[in-house]
């Protein structure tokens, strides 16, 4: 199975006040991470892994051991919102590296990493999952 690379470029990954979209600055982010006094962070969710659709319940319990998992790292609750469609997310502080391992835990393809003055990227969980022409994953 491929990950569905498009729709991680097209998704709208959201917490409150804050939009956020690949390869593109955030001048509401950066407000956001100099508030909590951070420089790095990343999207993470424990939603549909491997995108394979999961029942809600089942999504909402691995949400709540990411959150356990993350351990006061989390700056945010947020989404990431689709064509039709949306995930919970959490923002959580910290190294990309480290944020990146959660993810894996988790089972995503990858993570959205967002950092002051940056573009929010990609960055792959999963062992060969995005790679693209021209691009090494993560």
């Amino acid at each position: 199975m491929t990950p569905p690379i498009r729709a991680f470029l097209v998704t709208c990954y959201e917490v409150p006040g804050v939009a956020v979209r690949i390869g593109r600055r955030s001048a509401a982010m950066d407000a956001l991470l100099a508030r909590h006094g951070v420089r790095r962070a990343g999207f993470v969710t424990a939603w549909n892994p491997r995108s394979r659709r999961m029942p809600e319940g089942w999504n909402l319990r691995m949400q709540d051991r990411l959150r356990q998992a993350a351990r006061g790292r989390v700056l945010a609750e947020g989404f990431g919102r689709g064509a039709g469609w949306a995930e919970h997310h959490l923002l959580l502080r910290g190294d990309p590296r480290r944020l990146r391992v959660l993810g894996r835990r988790f089972r995503q393809w990858a993570i959205v990493v967002v950092a002051a003055g940056r573009p929010a990227r990609l960055v792959a969980c999963l062992v060969a999952c995005l790679a693209q022409p021209g691009r090494r994953p993560g």
